[in-house]
């Protein structure tokens, strides 16, 4: 993870970058693209939520790119990323 995004993650959303692992471990269901024409890319912009070991709730943003994930941030999901993920998710 580039020190950039660490830093944003601590200091901005108080994620650790262990959190972020956990929550990889933890996902049960499939990455969503974020279709939202401000957050448009190539490659596609993919996100989840998962918890981590505290049971956290993390809304995880990365790219995949040429088989890497590339993490863009990660941050406590709101209700809605929630509810959208737990519908969205199970559908694929």
């Amino acid at each position: 993870m580039p020190s950039a995004v660490g830093a944003k993650l601590k200091l901005k959303h108080g994620v650790a970058r262990q959190e972020v692992f956990e929550c990889f471990e933890n996902r049960d269901g499939a990455f969503l693209i974020d279709d939202r024409e401000a957050h448009r890319r190539n490659p596609p912009t993919l996100w989840f939520v998962a918890e981590t070991r505290n049971r956290r709730l993390l809304k995880v943003v990365f790219q995949n790119r040429n088989g890497k994930f590339h993490l863009l941030t990660a941050y406590e999901a709101n209700h809605d990323e929630i509810r959208i993920y737990e519908t969205k998710s199970k559908e694929n």
